[in-house]
């Protein structure tokens, strides 16, 4: 997408995603409260990720300290304005350079390895499948998550998240209590040597293909031939986009934005097109009704 200068993204007539970032922040305090922050930054033909393993963690309360004399030193290099910011300040700046396209992730069910999770997390990955394809991929599987009597006797799910990422969806089931990865390797986790009748994703999968007849398999493999569900960002020490995030095609281009969609909206035709249209300016405009379903 080509902005012109006068939009959030452009605010000083050079990129820049904090102003952007900073005004969403407050809407994703209780979504991310106590997730480390993570950001993926683009530059010609490679990317780099910031997160809380690799440098000192970021909060999503933390963006409190972005402020208008923070913004207006944007136009200069950090090196020669260090002075001027505070901690704080100075961590956001290296987690959000500017003049740069910047994905925001976060860590989903914290960072490092084997931690319990609050959270389950899978992406359909719809590759040459249309996203309205999706669309109706993403309808059915929280209909057969939501009436699955199994497995809601197994997990007590406190509310579904479903995130527009802006090419496909995102759904998060928001637990009433942790549970131990030993759940996840059992009953959410997919492969050629997993027991089918145990793992409810693959089961899911299977059901979602029989009624949609469009093909979905569980895995994490990329195909041209399948929509696949793919819960392998779970576990601690994976990412999963924030909502409000932008999605980027390349270094130069943003090609949607992540919002979340309630189920009602899953169901209407129509709904692809509007969210293609989504710039950041339109998500601030309707940020209130958008924090509601997260």
């Amino acid at each position: 997408m080509v902005k012109g200068v006068d939009d959030i993204l452009h605010l000083t007539g050079e990129l820049d995603v904090l102003p952007y970032y900073s005004k969403i922040s407050p809407s994703l305090k209780n979504f991310l409260k106590r997730k480390m922050i993570a950001s993926k930054v683009h530059v010609s033909n490679f990317f780099f990720l910031n997160r809380g393993s690799n440098k000192k963690p970021l909060y999503i309360k933390d963006f409190s300290a972005v402020d208008k004399k923070m913004l207006s030193l944007r136009k200069n290099h950090l090196k020669d304005i260090r002075n001027e910011l505070n901690e704080k300040q100075e961590l956001i700046w290296q987690y959000f350079p500017p003049r740069k396209l910047i994905q925001f992730f976060y860590a989903t069910n914290d960072e490092g390895i084997g931690k319990p999770i609050e959270r389950v997390f899978i992406d359909l990955d719809r590759r040459k499948h249309s996203a309205d394809d999706a669309r109706i991929v993403v309808l059915n599987l929280v209909n057969f998550i939501k009436n699955d009597k199994e497995f809601n006797k197994l997990l007590k799910i406190k509310k579904f998240v479903i995130l527009w990422t802006g090419n496909s969806f995102h759904v998060l089931l928001l637990l009433k209590k942790r549970i131990d990865l030993k759940f996840y390797d059992r009953y959410l986790s997919y492969g050629s040597g997993k027991n089918k009748s145990e793992s409810f994703i693959m089961k899911w999968a299977d059901k979602i293909s029989e009624k949609t007849k469009i093909s979905v398999v569980a895995g994490h493999e990329k195909s041209d031939k399948f929509i696949i569900l793919d819960s392998s960002n779970t576990p601690s020490g994976k990412l999963a986009r924030t909502p409000f995030s932008l999605h980027v095609k390349d270094w130069k281009t943003y090609d949607g934005i992540c919002v979340p969609v309630s189920i009602d909206e899953l169901k209407n035709k129509t709904l692809i097109s509007r969210l293609t249209k989504l710039t950041p300016d339109k998500v601030l405009k309707d940020l209130k009704k958008y924090e509601r379903l997260i």
